[in-house]
């Protein structure tokens, strides 16, 4: 189907053949990350595995309408771009102490109150954008991709350190024919087949695994075939001043790693980002927090697992990721499809999680390639940025004595990157405006050319 000349790839709406087994491909990508959050808080807090089910049947609802707002758009609401929503990591240390502390009530309270917060500040926020030159971009897309590989490792292994066949070897060479299997599928086809490489790939490599023995699908008779998470389940939501401050704190965190998901995904697409593409994420991210604390969810951001996948199928049409909006709500009114999903081993994950990730690193390699280093001090800027971020990741026990907001601070190796890569370029380059895009170039397609080669 041929694109007119006057569509951007990121508004072409594709066939829904293409639309739903694209976007299907984005959905088996981030459900491992969708589903930790509530995973993780539920057992934090000692609750029922009927509750923990219900907190992720939310999850998944709220993550499907959070992508549609932020895809789609609805006046100021959402960036228009392809990005894929969920729960955000950084905040779940803060709400598991809110919930021990103040009560789950509290809990979902903060997360209302600090996504309307959040709405209030976009426009603040988003003027940040003239202290993100191509050389701070470029270094934080390259700390994301840096950054997301300890999660491949864990995957890898089997998806539990503590489990007594982590990184056993059959694991590791599951993982390594997923792996072997999705570049095969990238290099030999082109086109409809080619982008859906990693889909194949985490396919085959769950078919291999059923055949050995290493999966089953049995789980699936007991999980309900229609479910929906009514709002406010735990109890009306409850407001106090130390839980929304924390949670705040949070979220303005989860906005710094929002402006380098943006910013990434607008450089990978060929859409380099505005201030207002910024401010309408940022409302996008409140409005979508404050429906998560209504319904038994949290904090949303972008999953910037997607980012790798973009690069790598090179299908920038937000569309796509609408449809996988579409595909989480109905996991979420469905569980039974979001059991079949969760079958899928964690070394297959891992395997594709491998060549996506380090396509987001690519990305950022490719937006530093465009930074003029000879006789500037540009150089200093992404060593030490790229340096710093990589920290929180290359040994957490670093800031193991650290206590308090602080922590949630220097956890966020995004965070860190950005700020030692904004400060930096301040310092040493000074405070000029953004460079326009016909200065910078184009933004370069995903480069398949390495593997067809």
């Amino acid at each position: 189907m041929a694109r007119p000349e006057s569509v951007h790839p990121v508004d072409e709406i594709l066939p829904l053949k293409q639309l739903f087994t694209f976007g299907l491909q984005h959905v088996l990508v981030m459900y491992a990350g969708a589903v930790a959050v509530p995973l993780i808080l539920g057992s934090a807090l000692g609750l029922s595995q009927r509750d923990m089910v219900l907190l992720i049947n939310a999850n998944l609802l709220t993550s499907g309408i959070a992508t549609l707002i932020q895809t789609i758009g609805c006046w100021k609401f959402g960036a228009r771009l392809p990005l894929i929503q969920g729960c955000s990591f950084i905040a779940i240390a803060p709400m598991i102490m809110i919930g021990k502390q103040y009560g789950i009530s509290h809990l979902f309270g903060s997360v209302i109150a600090c996504g309307f917060i959040t709405i209030l500040i976009a426009p603040v926020f988003s003027r940040l954008l003239k202290f993100f030159p191509p050389v701070v971009i470029g270094s934080l897309i390259t700390i994301i991709g840096v950054s997301l590989m300890p999660a491949a490792a864990i995957w890898l292994g089997g998806g539990n350190p503590d489990a007594a066949d982590f990184g056993s070897v059959p694991n590791l060479l599951l993982g390594l024919a997923t792996i072997a299997i999705t570049l095969f599928i990238y290099a030999r086809h082109k086109g409809f087949v080619g982008n859906l490489s990693v889909l194949i790939g985490l396919i085959a490599g769950t078919a291999i695994a059923a055949a050995f023995g290493m999966t089953s699908f049995g789980h699936v008779d007991e999980a309900a075939w229609f479910e929906i998470s009514p709002p406010f389940a735990f109890g009306m939501p409850e407001f106090s001043v130390a839980p929304i401050l924390i949670m705040t704190l949070a979220m303005l965190v989860i906005m710094a790693e929002t402006t380098g998901n943006v910013l990434a995904i607008g450089t990978i697409v060929g859409r380099p980002s505005s201030q207002e593409t910024l401010g309408n994420a940022f409302r996008s991210d409140g409005l979508s927090t404050m429906l998560g604390g209504m319904f038994n969810s949290f904090p949303y951001n972008a999953f910037t697992q997607n980012t790798g996948l973009i690069a790598l199928s090179n299908v920038k049409s937000r569309y796509v990721v609408a449809a996988s909006g579409v595909i989480m709500m109905l996991m979420g009114m469905f569980p039974a499809l979001g059991a079949v999903i969760a079958s899928i081993p964690r070394p297959v994950l891992g395997g594709c999680a491998i060549v996506m990730f380090g396509m987001t690193t690519v990305a950022g390699i490719q937006e530093l390639s465009r930074v003029q280093f000879e006789g500037t001090r540009n150089g200093i800027i992404v060593a030490v940025s790229v340096s710093i971020g990589v920290l929180p990741m290359s040994f957490p026990a670093l800031f193991g004595h650290v206590e308090g907001p602080l922590r949630l601070i220097l956890d966020s190796g995004i965070f860190l990157g950005a700020i030692t890569a904004v400060l930096l370029n301040v310092l040493l380059n000074g405070t000029g405006e953004r460079p326009r895009t016909e200065d910078r170039g184009q933004p370069a397609e995903a480069p398949r050319s390495a593997l067809e080669t």
